[in-house]
């Protein structure tokens, strides 16, 4: 009898509890985002000074599979490798004279819009619980589209006053010619996105057993 009990407590120590297994998903989810983010950077359509690249639609998707504070660490590593020099940045840029360029504002703009992106989709999605499945789609691509705004209110000003540009100038090759590829990009998160509800746990405020525990 003492043997089988002293077997169960060994099986209890050696199970790794449900937070700690929450933790090292949303790690392991953190990391691969921020290493996608990379691997976006060098996916390039140049058109002027701000080129196309997928960046940003992995910055969204990183809002809409991770919860906020697993966001901050996603975005937040992926600042600090490139500010550190690694070449994370488009074209393989890195280091803080990439940060204070010309396109620095729309980097320096991803933990914010991640982080957006991250509450308000679960905010969206609380509200939209009763709703057919078929409408949920719509909490993430409102919250996607919201990022993409971020970005440009965090690049576009930054931009202008780095090229010494009028406003009219700053969003005509700043912000119009991306538009209609964010709003794919968002559309592709958002999608990507409810395909993964259910399979990650911290997906869309399903968080992991313990709730307390275009553009560069």
């Amino acid at each position: 009898m003492h043997d089988i009990d002293k077997a169960n407590i060994d099986t209890r120590r050696e199970t790794p509890t449900p937070n700690l297994a929450g933790r090292t998903t949303d790690l392991s989810l953190a990391a691969a985002l921020s290493a996608l983010t990379t691997l976006g950077a060098y996916i390039i359509i140049p058109i002027g000074p701000v080129p196309i690249v997928l960046q940003n639609f992995f910055v969204l998707l990183t809002g809409l599979l991770l919860r906020p504070r697993w966001a901050v660490v996603s975005m937040g590593a992926y600042l600090a490798l490139g500010a550190a020099g690694l070449p994370v940045f488009s074209g393989g840029g890195g280091g803080i004279g990439h940060l204070l360029g010309p396109t620095g504002g729309y980097l320096m703009s991803y933990l914010p819009a991640a982080v957006v992106v991250s509450l308000l989709s679960r905010s969206l999605d609380r509200l939209s619980r009763r709703k057919e499945a078929g409408k949920r789609l719509l909490p993430a691509l409102t919250a996607a589209l919201i990022g993409v705004g971020i970005i440009y209110a965090g690049g576009a000003p930054w931009l202008k006053m780095q090229l010494g540009l009028d406003w009219s100038k700053a969003l005509a090759i700043g912000v119009l010619p991306f538009l209609p590829a964010d709003i794919i990009k968002a559309a592709a998160a958002a999608g990507i996105a409810r395909a993964a509800a259910g399979l990650i746990p911290s997906h869309m405020g399903k968080a992991s057993t313990n709730r307390n525990g275009g553009h560069e």
